[in-house]
């Protein structure tokens, strides 16, 4: 008998806290992204990279430095230390194409 992959049941609270309108767009940060997935924001990032023509300007953009510095104000958080490159905001069809990009061990759907 086949293995079922184990749910794992991710609140709405969660996620709703980690949406964020940039650009009149409701978008979630790759960091954000990365810890649902469970896989590290630089493994994430490298395969949009590596599937970039899956990625176009409606589903993803990267965020400047004003909308960088205002993001990290809203938040009040020190987990952006360590940053070299400015994140990557993903719309509802930029998330919903990261799951079919990655090789997590959760399940997409």
């Amino acid at each position: 008998m086949a293995q079922r992959a184990k749910l794992l049941i991710i609140p709405d609270e969660l996620v709703m806290n980690k949406i964020y309108l940039i650009r009149d767009q409701k978008v979630m940060i790759d960091s954000d992204l990365s810890a649902l997935y469970q896989v590290e924001t630089k493994r994430l990032n490298e395969q949009v990279n590596r599937n970039i023509e899956r990625f176009p300007e409606d589903f993803m953009f990267q965020l400047n430095n004003d909308e960088f510095e205002n993001l990290k104000s809203q938040i009040a958080t020190s987990s952006w230390g360590g940053r070299r490159k400015l994140p990557y905001a993903f719309t509802e069809q930029g998330v919903a194409m990261i799951s079919g990009v990655l090789n997590s061990p959760l399940p997409s759907g």
